[in-house]
Formats: C-alpha cells, sequence, structure tokens
C-alpha cells in the first residue's frame, strides 16, 4: 500500500521527470501571466477569477455530495477554503511587491518548515539553519527592503504549511478528491464578491479576466491533472526533489514575462534555499525511515502525502494548490 504513494521500486522514465517539470513550469508561468492582470483588477481580482475557475472545473469532476458532510469533516473544510484563499491573495500581493522569485521563494519555506517540525536530528537542525540563511542572503534586510512584501510572502508560506496539515486531517475523513473540491468551492464562495464588485465597477473584462483565467487554469487545473499522474509512476523523493525546483522557475518566468531583474544575492538566496530544500527531502526520504513515516511526509516542496482512510482504498489527491 506504501508503495502505491512513496514510489518504492519503480524507475522514473524520461516521460514521468518531463512531466513533473512541465507541471511546476505551468505553475509558475501561470502565476507570472496572473501577475500581468493587476493593473486592470488587482491582486484580490486575479485571486477570485482564479479561485472561481477552478470550482468550475473540480466541482463538476468531483460532484462531492456536501449535504452528507458531517460537522467533523465541515469544520476544517472551512478552513482550508480560508487558507486557499488567503495563501493566493497573500502571495500575488508579495508578487506586487517584492516580485514573483522571491514571493514564491519565501512561501516555499511553509512546506519546508512542515517537513522539518518536530525532528529534533543534528541533520535537520541543520537545514532549519541553511533555509535561514538563504532567506537573509535573499532578502539582505536593510532600510530600502520592503519588509510589507516580505511578510506577505512569509504569510503565504505558513498558509500552505497549514494548508498541507488540513489536507492530511482531511484525507482521513473524506475520501478522494472531496476535500479539496469542496474548500475550492468555500474559497471560490468568499472570493465571490470581489468579482461582483469588480463587475460593477466595469473592470473584469478583456485582457484582465483573460490573464486571470490563464493563470486559474495553468496554476491550477494542468499541475492538479499532471500531478495526479505523475505520483502514481514517481518515487516520492524524486518528485519532492524536482519540485524544489519551483523558486528557480519561478524567478525565470518573473524575469522572462515580467522583466523583473533579480539582483546576483537573490539568485544565491534563492539557490540556497532550493539546496535545503532538495537535500532535506532526499536525505528524509532516502534514510531508514518506516513506511508509517514515509506516509506521513512524502517531501517538503509544494506536496504532502496523500492520507489514508479506513482501510486504504480512498485517497487524497497530494499537495495539489487551487
Amino acid at each position: 500500500m506504501t508503495s502505491e504513494i512513496t514510489g518504492t521500486g519503480r524507475t522514473p522514465s524520461l516521460g514521468g521527470l518531463a512531466t513533473m517539470l512541465a507541471s511546476a513550469t505551468s505553475s509558475q508561468v501561470g502565476a507570472a501571466v496572473g501577475a500581468q492582470a493587476f493593473a486592470t483588477v488587482g491582486p484580490a481580482g486575479v485571486v477570485a477569477v482564479r479561485q472561481l475557475v477552478a470550482a468550475a472545473v473540480l466541482l463538476p469532476a468531483v460532484r462531492p455530495d456536501l449535504r452528507r458532510f458531517t460537522w467533523p469533516q465541515w469544520w476544517p473544510t472551512l478552513l482550508l477554503g480560508a487558507v486557499f484563499a488567503t495563501m493566493n491573495l497573500s502571495l500575488y500581493s508579495a508578487v506586487d511587491r517584492i516580485g514573483l522569485g522571491l514571493a514564491v521563494t519565501l512561501e516555499f519555506l511553509g512546506p519546508l518548515a512542515v517537513a522539518l517540525a518536530g525532528s529534533r536530528t543534528r541533520l535537520d537542525l541543520a537545514c532549519a539553519a541553511g533555509a535561514a540563511v538563504g532567506v537573509y542572503v535573499l532578502v539582505l534586510p536593510g532600510p530600502a527592503s520592503d519588509l510589507p512584501g516580505v511578510g506577505l510572502g512569509l504569510l503565504a508560506g505558513a498558509c500552505w504549511a497549514a494548508y498541507i496539515l488540513l489536507n492530511r486531517l482531511l484525507g482521513s475523513r473524506l475520501p478522494g478528491l472531496q476535500a479539496p473540491a469542496a474548500a475550492t468551492a468555500v474559497s471560490a464562495l468568499a472570493c465571490l464578491p470581489v468579482a461582483v464588485v469588480l463587475l460593477v465597477q466595469g473592470r473584469l473584462h478583456g485582457g484582465g479576466i483573460l490573464f486571470a483565467a490563464v493563470a486559474g487554469l495553468l496554476s491550477s487545473v494542468v499541475p492538479y491533472a499532471a500531478d495526479l499522474i505523475v505520483l502514481r509512476r514517481v518515487p516520492a523523493r524524486l518528485f519532492g526533489v524536482v519540485m524544489s525546483v519551483h523558486p528557480v522557475l519561478a524567478a525565470l518566468a518573473g524575469l522572462v514575462l515580467l522583466h523583473q531583474v533579480l539582483d546576483p544575492h537573490e539568485w544565491a538566496g534563492i539557490a540556497i534555499v532550493v539546496a535545503v530544500n532538495a537535500f532535506a527531502v532526499a536525505a528524509r526520504a532516502g534514510g531508514p525511515a518506516s513506511h508509517a513515516r514515509r506516509s506521513r511526509i512524502v517531501g517538503c516542496g509544494s506536496w504532502s502525502t496523500a492520507a489514508r482512510a479506513g482501510s486504504g482504498t480512498t485517497r487524497s489527491r497530494p499537495g495539489w494548490r487551487p
């Protein structure tokens, strides 16, 4: 049962590696495309359209039976919906202030913190210290630093960590993809007033809404389908390490699509954070950990493992970020 999640005993194909890279690239290109709508609809408008697009795709595909949800299933679902909205709003607001590469790198600290939390080994403590050094090099705090932007990036990271924990909890309470589908609906409803205001103001049209809708497809729908396929074919360790390239891809997408040029120290900080994350994933997945430990945390990038319910016949899709 565990090998289905971790991919133990399987040799990754070039197709699987290409799918993972395509998923990560799609996610960050989608974020860069969404940022081009800021001038028209603002970060809040992009988030609203993105959540509505994700819900419009996911709800018909999954069809969660919301009428049969119990309160122990509803309360973490509601929290997860709030986390979705807050995570995306804080990330896009950070992108607007400090750029895509820096914002995604700061957000990336959330999954890394979850992966290292509770550990008392010297290796994990060294990884945590290395991540702190990377962030310092990335930001180089000073009078000219955009501290609100940095704070928004860190808030997005905290939300990403909360997403992993809530997804793990809901994976044991709801089968399949019902939890993320229902949470996406909650998030879309919460964002609906923003869309209505923009519509009344006449701002929800043309290029703005097109860019935001494309962001929803590239950053939610495409990674959802790609990761769902690839997690059945490749080892979880490889998946976590490859997904560590997200900050690099974000920086490249920001450079190419948004013309956001990073300073050398910012590239150095991104490289340190990525290296620490990749090393932490490889070390934890490659050590003498039990299968039970592997099923709790698959890797620190953007994904946690699917939590199993009951006999283990149902699976919550790991790590999708609507």
